[in-house]
């Protein structure tokens, strides 16, 4: 007989705990039961560990205007003007919501203290000295701790998405729900009015990442399988100025520190982003991420340097006190020294083919915030718009979600998992994890080729095989599904480089150097 505890039911499932899957649920839980689940604990969020802030047009001297121009130059042509203005017009309005939950933002005689980032021509940035996003998720999370119609899971990975169309029924494809894989090693299995992907980016394909360990590229991954087109992939973000440090930390050094007037050297004190762009250090991330990258291939270095001591020890020690605290932590004063860093994969730009509520190609499931992609920061994103988008998309996908109310759908199949074998060694899942970062940090990094991502699709290949034979044949665990996740991410993306014959925004191929005079999307669509 069926285990009928291992099922579980919702009038909406939102699978990720950021600061998009918070609002969700917030906007939500007056209409029905909320099921908000998160693979880890719900501060290992993307949004939990952003310093920066939230891009919005907060001054008297600032426009919608000007900020919409600075999101379309920083996109390199591909953002979708429609989705920028939709989403920009709506920035003042979350901002005042936040403050009023809670969210602490810093604030001078009485106004909010903004900051500029890299591509802004306005200082717009809204932050909360250089914890802002903790700031917000811990407002969300406490706006809505005592609603009795939201119920929070911890340590509970997804693993797949149900639809019809995987059981075979009907020709309209629509999302049933999702498994997901409990602590104690059990699946259950969730039947869902709805369900929201609000799983973050895939930063963990690369061996240099500012995100989360987490952050694997589940909800793409599983979107894809379900049926979901993806789009621009290719795009990845790295962020110029991740610390470089012997002990492997990959501590984040917000940008605003460049903002507020920190310099970027080599080993010997030289300033040289100038040489790459007459805007020097405040030149949008991926020209400064290309700058830092090239000097280091140019002088053979491992490394090159923040220098924050042009803004003062004051305004360092006011507005960036976590940043320098944990560098005291690994012996670094950034008030007295410069800091090493290296670029690092930060934000993903594409993602699941979506509108801006959210809406995917499948009945019944939306993808909001960075696992979605709605054409908004196009081949880069501007700094800071990424909260602004994963909060306004929450908000015009609970809009959508209740616009258009669907019956909680028959109860999903539970989880079969006959015919499996104990795992007798996990090397494997330890080597082809190791093997999939270095691949795509060597071949499909800052600068490719396509020598080298018909390098990386051949090994990854020969490694997807590998882990869907040992998927198949053995227990699910959260290691097994987040290889899974990642190496499938890994192909999407090169799939996606090997498309586009043309350098655009963050991405820069050695073959193909010049732009096209017209930008496309790169869509991927599953072939079933």
């Amino acid at each position: 007989m069926a285990n009928e505890k291992l099922r579980l039911e919702a009038d909406y499932l939102i699978i990720g705990s950021g600061a998009s899957g918070l609002l969700a649920a917030s906007r939500l839980a007056g209409h029905g039961s909320v099921l908000l689940v998160n693979k880890g604990r719900f501060q290992d969020s993307s949004t939990w560990n952003a310093q920066g802030g939230i891009a919005s047009v907060l001054s008297a001297t600032d426009s919608i205007e000007s900020h919409v121009q600075d999101t379309l130059i920083a996109g390199a042509g591909l953002c979708h003007e429609d989705t920028v203005r939709g989403i920009v017009m709506q920035g003042h309005r979350i901002v005042q919501e936040l403050a009023s939950i809670g969210t602490k933002f810093d604030t001078c005689d009485g106004e909010l203290h903004l900051t500029r980032e890299g591509g802004h021509s306005n200082r717009r940035i809204a932050h909360s000295r250089d914890a802002t996003g903790r700031a917000i998720s811990e407002a969300l999370l406490e706006s809505i701790a005592p609603h009795p119609n939201i119920r929070r899971l911890e340590e509970h990975t997804a693993i797949d998405l149900i639809t019809t169309r995987k059981l075979g029924r009907g020709r309209k494809n629509r999302c049933l729900g999702a498994y997901l894989l409990d602590p104690a090693g059990q699946v259950i299995t969730v039947s869902a009015g709805c369900t929201i992907l609000a799983t973050g980016g895939a930063g963990k394909v690369y061996m240099f990442t500012s995100n989360p360990h987490a952050v694997t590229g589940d909800g793409i991954a599983m979107a894809w399988r379900a049926g979901c087109p993806v789009m621009n992939l290719e795009f990845i973000q790295f962020h110029p100025t991740c610390l470089y440090h012997r002990e492997g930390s990959s501590m984040l050094l917000s940008e605003a520190l460049r903002g507020e007037g920190a310099h970027l050297v080599d080993a010997h004190g030289r300033r040289f982003a100038f040489d790459y762009d007459e805007r020097g250090e405040m030149a949008s991330r991926d020209i400064v991420a290309r700058a830092i990258d090239h000097e280091m291939k140019k002088q053979g270095a491992d490394s090159m340097y923040l220098d924050a001591r042009p803004i003062g020890s004051d305004t360092i020690l006011n507005h960036f006190p976590n940043i320098h605290g944990r560098l005291l932590e690994l012996g670094l004063d950034m008030t007295t020294e410069p800091i090493p860093i290296v670029p690092a994969a930060h934000y993903l730009c594409g993602g699941i083919q979506t509108d801006m509520s959210g809406k995917t190609a499948i009945d019944g499931l939306y993808a909001i915030g960075e696992t979605a992609c709605t054409g908004l920061h196009g081949a880069n994103r501007l700094a800071s718009n990424s909260l602004l988008e994963c909060l306004v998309m929450a908000d015009y996908c609970a809009a959508d979600i209740l616009t258009h109310p669907r019956a909680m759908p028959e109860s999903a199949p539970l989880w079969d998992d006959s015919g499996i074998e104990p795992e007798h060694e996990r090397i494997q899942i330890k080597q082809n994890w190791d093997e999939i970062r270095a691949t795509m940090s060597h071949y499909v990094g800052i600068v490719r080729s396509d020598e080298r991502l018909r390098r990386a699709r051949r090994r990854l290949r020969i490694i997807h095989e590998e882990i869907e034979a040992y998927y198949w044949k053995h227990p699910v665990s959260q290691d097994l599904i987040e290889l899974r996740n990642l190496e499938q991410m890994a192909e999407l993306i090169v799939m996606s480089a090997q498309s586009r014959h043309e350098s655009r925004g963050l991405h820069y191929s050695t073959d193909y150097p010049a732009t096209l005079p017209v930008a496309r999307d790169t869509i991927l669509t599953p072939d079933f």
